[in-house]
């Protein structure tokens, strides 16, 4: 069990994310109907694109992830610019596709944040294989506030069939050091959350790992594949009793429901829009082959968020408007899936959005497409 200091800790990084909303709404000089936006409090914004694993399933080998993410690390300067120019953001979640910790500059932007008073978080994942000791001293000293570790094994053997050119040993090395960070400055950041993606070839250690995470003081957060081909699951029955899913696979999950497992990606787009190391807007954390059009370090935040491509990708996944083939969310899984089952997203008042976030962080298992499925919303 988490102590009353983690504990604490797990409920503020979850209120400043959800209610670290829009600051304020701004009209664009043309009107019009997709062209309203409000400013977020909280942005995606990827460290690094490059990573040393080749996991099976990554979308990295692709042409279209090498001609709109590209191969790259955000600059300090363009991190510190991205503050001063907009002193309203509150938070920044800094990992995506790549690796946070191959950024050759990650502790110079871990305490541009700290002295500016913004909190980062790395919940998309890390691997955790390489990291200097400085910078993991770093994530306790700047107070990174949580750190997702995709770590789909408990023993070396399993762990380095998905996860290619990994070693379990360093990961688990890398963790017992900002333990011992930890626990020397008395802090309890970052908060540790084990990711363990469920196949076939692993899921006869989903017990063990849970163990091993609760012996580190993580959370365990089990997590259906997005590729259902590799490693197919053999015991759906024991998935489900060591996971408490209904479902086991991504595909049963859109039959029963007309919906997407992470569904809820989608309001990145309102709530926490992506940008890439380089500036450019992708709207969610898993569009990898189109970008909107603006770019945040060279025309400004405002006006790379306030691109009519943005606006018309909402008003799309909001059924209010055609697909458009030069909007990324067109060619979408969760688009599609959404257009097949006719239920699109509703504009949700702020704080039922708000609230259903909070739950999600606070209680992982919530399952919020789900719970949006049951509320019509």
């Amino acid at each position: 069990m988490n102590n009353p200091e983690e504990t604490a800790a797990r409920l503020v990084h979850a209120l400043s994310i959800v209610f670290g909303g829009p600051q304020e709404t701004i009209a664009s000089e043309s009107g019009g109907p997709y062209t309203r936006y409000s400013l977020p409090r909280t942005l995606r914004l990827e460290a690094c694109s490059i990573c040393q694993l080749k996991c099976p399933s990554c979308s990295r080998s692709t042409p279209s992830f090498k001609a709109t993410i590209g191969s790259g690390f955000l600059k300090a300067k363009d991190f510190r610019g991205l503050l001063d120019q907009n002193p309203g953001i509150a938070g920044v979640e800094l990992s995506n596709y790549g690796e946070i910790f191959l950024n050759p500059e990650l502790l110079e932007i871990m305490a541009a944040a700290y002295e500016r008073q913004v909190f980062l978080a790395a919940s998309n994942g890390v691997n955790l294989n390489t990291a200097a000791d400085q910078v993991l001293e770093g994530l306790v000293r700047y107070k990174i506030r949580h750190l997702t570790c995709s770590i789909d094994g408990a023993s070396p053997d399993t762990y380095k069939i998905y996860r290619v050119n990994g070693s379990y040993e360093a990961v688990m090395d890398n963790l017992a050091k900002i333990n011992y960070f930890k626990k020397k400055y008395g802090s309890p950041y970052p908060i540790l959350s084990w990711q363990f993606v469920v196949f076939g070839h692993n899921e006869h250690e989903l017990p063990l790992a849970r163990k091993k995470a609760a012996a580190l003081g993580m959370r365990f957060s089990p997590k259906l594949s997005c590729d259902e081909d590799f490693s197919p699951i053999r015991d759906p029955e024991l998935i489900k009793r060591q996971t408490g899913f209904r479902m086991v696979s991504r595909r049963e999950y859109r039959r029963v429901y007309g919906l997407d497992y992470i569904q809820e990606i989608c309001y990145n787009l309102w709530d926490q829009p992506q940008i890439n190391w380089d500036g450019k807007v992708l709207g969610c954390c898993c569009n990898f082959w189109g970008d909107f059009g603006g770019n945040a370090f060279e025309e400004g935040l405002l006006a790379a968020l306030r691109h009519e491509k943005l606006a018309y990708a909402k008003a799309m996944l909001r059924g209010q408007a055609k697909p458009r083939e030069d909007i990324p969310c067109a060619t979408c899984k969760n688009y599609l899936t959404m257009q097949a089952s006719g239920f699109f997203f509703k504009p949700w008042p702020a704080p039922l959005r708000r609230g259903l976030q909070l739950l999600k962080l606070v209680y992982p298992a919530c399952d919020l497409p789900r719970l949006r499925y049951w509320l019509g919303v």
